[in-house]
């Protein structure tokens, strides 16, 4: 039987970095917030339902990005918590089969949501395009709904790094984190002023593994130095201001419809300072939020989200869209996005978009519970490491070409580019779901049973 909140959080060790949990859904809670903000749906002559962006409709708006991208942050809790669980497993296990449980750990609570997700929209897709449904925000929808999976496959990619980076960061200490902050910059050098193809794409992985790498920083304690946290802000700050001043960076921090330059597909090193600024701000907040957190009413709330907010994140934008789907269905003039009128229906719509969040994170945050415990020592498969980094490398390919392809035109083969390759949403799926196989054969362990003697 599950714990309840209450016990939940009564058993919390007195250790427990709770700031860390309360970043992890105050991160979330601001891309959902994000995301329903700017989703701007407007019908056309022709009667279909098109969803835009709020931040190009009015581009002034971007600099909200500056505070409503915070991905970084997420990341680097990631790096955090990833340092932590990799090193309790090295030492619970002595160094028998550790990367493969260290990555079945991990995604348990992260690919078992996900997989839900993607089979309940595939199906529906799926039914919708069999009876050929007239519905004009059925298409989009089937389309917009996969775009967020790219998170979870960088989030991936970071799971999988996390022993080798994590060695080096144990024997060299900050100079990993510049030497990924100067890889970051050589490859934007290379792209803008040398226009050299394909290098640009280099940074998913620099960018997010230098926030990444904050987060072990702060796991040994390296980021309590006096006036770090206000050194990093400052400093990234004036460094990514300046280089929408003076560069090639556009101001919005989130991609934007037709721009030829984004700062998040493929991340640029504008997006690596935004990124250490606020880093460096929410570690400036850090001890007025563990005075807060102290009180058990607080503490509980962070307990409460910190176990739903993977399915909320899946399902908002679900939400968001059947909010509208519904506005549509009942002949409700939708008003023309950031005028006065589209603001005044901004509360109605949140209110709607967070009541049906809630329906779904009832009906399926039973898949986002943790796994009861196994007795661990020996591994289940000798070639378990080989084996859960396939695995892990599959199913991060799967969800980010399922995030860019999305569910619509499954009967007609339609496809999208990954890099440089063409992927279709079936195969995603097989990619995902063989991926997440591998990873639990490979890192499920079995019990050692102690030696006895006799007579």
């Amino acid at each position: 039987m599950d714990m309840t909140t209450r016990a939940l959080a009564a058993a919390t060790p007195a250790g427990r970095d709770r700031y860390i949990d309360l970043l992890r859904v105050a991160s979330l809670g601001t891309v959902v917030v994000g995301h329903w903000l700017m989703a701007a749906v407007t019908v056309g002559a022709d009667g279909r339902a098109e969803v835009g962006n709020l931040l190009a409709v009015e581009p002034k708006l971007q600099v909200l990005t500056w505070l409503l991208q915070i991905m970084p942050v997420f990341f680097f809790v990631g790096g955090f918590s990833h340092a932590l669980s990799y090193r309790s497993l090295r030492r619970r296990l002595d160094g028998q089969g550790v990367y493969a449980a260290f990555l079945r750990a991990r995604l348990q609570r992260l690919l078992r949501p996900t997989m839900l997700f993607i089979a309940v929209w595939g199906t529906g897709a799926l039914a919708l395009q069999l009876l050929h449904s007239g519905d004009p925000l059925a298409d989009t929808a089937a389309r917009l709904v996969a775009q967020p999976l790219w998170f979870i496959g960088i989030y991936l990619a970071m799971v999988a790094f996390t022993p080798p980076l994590l060695r080096l960061h144990e024997r060299y200490g900050w100079a990993v984190f510049g030497a990924l902050v100067a890889a970051a910059a050589t490859v934007d050098i290379l792209r803008f002023a040398l226009a050299v193809p394909y290098v640009p794409y280099l940074n998913f992985a620099f960018v997010w593994l230098a926030v990444h790498q904050l987060g072990f920083l702060r796991a040994d304690g390296r980021l309590r130095v006096r006036g770090l946290p206000a050194a990093m802000a400052v400093t990234g700050l004036a460094a990514a201001a300046a280089l929408v001043a003076f560069g090639p960076y556009p101001l919005s921090m989130v991609g934007m419809p037709g721009e030829k330059i984004s700062n998040m597909a493929p991340p640029t090193f504008a997006l690596l300072c935004h990124g250490i600024w606020l880093i460096g701000a929410v570690e400036l907040l850090r001890a007025p939020a563990a005075r807060l957190l102290d009180r058990p009413r607080v503490w509980r709330g962070v307990v409460t989200a910190n176990g739903i907010v993977m399915t909320a994140f899946l399902w908002h934008l679900t939400a968001m869209l059947a909010v509208y789907g519904a506005v549509l269905a009942l002949g409700v003039p939708l008003p023309v996005p950031a005028t006065a009128a589209w603001w005044a229906q901004v509360p109605l719509r949140f209110a709607a978009a967070a009541a049906i969040t809630g329906a779904l994170v009832a009906a399926f945050r039973a898949a986002e519970r943790p796994a009861a415990a196994r007795t661990a020592a020996v591994p289940a498969v000798r070639w378990g490491g080989p084996g859960a980094a396939l695995g892990v490398t599959l199913a991060l390919f799967g969800v980010l070409g399922l995030s860019i392809v999305g569910f619509a035109g499954l009967l007609t083969g339609h496809t999208a580019v990954l890099i440089a390759v063409r992927i279709t949403a079936p195969a995603a799926v097989v990619m995902t779901a063989l991926g997440w196989l591998l990873v639990e054969v490979t890192g499920g362990t079995r019990v050692r049973r102690p030696r006895t003697s006799t007579g």
